[in-house]
């Protein structure tokens, strides 16, 4: 009897002792982490890029809840989800100053310092294209100041006596922006603006001069896949400056900040994913190059991940220890 009890003690014992081990583990503290899903490519792509390395390196399962800016940085700030990857900060920024502030949202910096938008012009208008069989059209084009002696290069084939401008989606803050600059450098003499009626419409025109071989004169944004997909070269315009903008916008459009975000909690329950996501970043270029990929082969945000991961290895191996490199790698399809 006395020898049975001690074996019970004894099993008791090492219960707890592993109880105890595992409970400290970041994985018995928390088996999931959520990403807010946002409704755009690129942020879903780098959702799974990080929950691939998060599942496969680390051990955690993970879940991603599909929704808008406003719905999911709410749920960010609430706990709900745990992993904001792509937060463009100051199109939401009085959300953010308070989340922040309050401590419930911490900003592991950025995922990708180098989103730009403004108005750009095919890269073999300026250089031409010898494999195309393209001569250079403007070949001293550097900036906006250059384009009303090239109106005609651009003509507007619905009102020929100016040239056409490819402008921002109606409704969109850059459709007001676009006009006031246009005024403030003089264009508006020259051009003409055209609305597209989606972004569907506004990427397939550039597409379909590049297609063409055509001049095109418009504006847009990165990362996307049409600018992964397509050389085009951005024009020159006066240094951002807070003052010019407020003014008139006869500037350069404010870089934005894309940060990654996470819940307050996070580093408790998952400290580990924490110190992985400080170290991702990544640049627009590798969106544009992993959202090119989705259109050319029709795939999913998924695939575009995988891809991703096995052609940038030399990049994301930098962000974890060569023991959760050798697990991510083993697990890729």
């Amino acid at each position: 009897m006395e020898r049975k009890n001690g074996r019970l003690f004894f099993i008791f014992v090492v219960t707890i002792a592993i109880f105890s081990l595992f409970a400290g583990s970041p994985l018995a503290a928390s088996k999931k982490v959520v990403f807010a899903d946002l409704n755009w490519d690129s942020a879903q792509v780098h959702n799974r890029i990080a929950g691939h390395i998060i599942q496969h390196g680390f051990g955690y399962k993970v879940e991603y809840i599909p929704g808008g800016t406003i719905p999911l940085f709410a749920g960010l700030s609430r706990g709900d989800v745990d992993i904001n990857m792509e937060c463009w900060v100051e199109n939401q920024q009085e959300a953010y100053d308070k989340a922040i502030a309050a401590g419930k949202v911490i900003d592991l910096g950025s995922n990708y310092p180098d989103s730009w938008q403004g108005w750009l012009v095919p890269t073999y208008v300026i250089k031409g294209d010898p494999k195309r069989g393209i001569q250079p059209m403007a070949p001293d084009l550097k900036s906006v100041f250059d384009m009303p002696k090239y109106w005609k290069l651009f003509q507007d084939p619905e009102y020929p006596s100016k040239g056409r401008f490819y402008s921002c989606i109606p409704g969109w803050e850059c459709e007001k922006i676009n006009e006031k600059k246009f005024k403030a450098y003089g264009l508006d003499r020259h051009y003409n603006i055209f609305l597209p009626g989606s972004d569907a419409a506004l990427n397939g025109s550039m597409a379909a001069a590049y297609e063409k071989r055509q001049p095109w004169f418009g504006y847009y944004w990165a990362p996307t896949w049409v600018l992964g997909k397509l050389d085009m070269t951005p024009l020159e315009e006066p240094k951002y400056d807070e003052k010019v903008w407020k003014e008139n916008y006869a500037c350069a459009y404010p870089s934005v900040r894309v940060n990654i975000l996470v819940h307050s909690d996070l580093p408790k329950k998952a400290p580990d994913v924490v110190e992985f996501l400080k170290k991702y970043e990544t640049t627009q270029g590798h969106a544009n190059k992993f959202l090119a990929y989705m259109r050319d082969t029709k795939g999913s945000s998924q695939d575009a991940a995988v891809w991703f991961l096995k052609n940038y290895q030399s990049l994301w191996t930098q962000w974890v220890s060569p023991q959760v490199a050798s697990k991510v790698k083993a697990a890729l399809p």
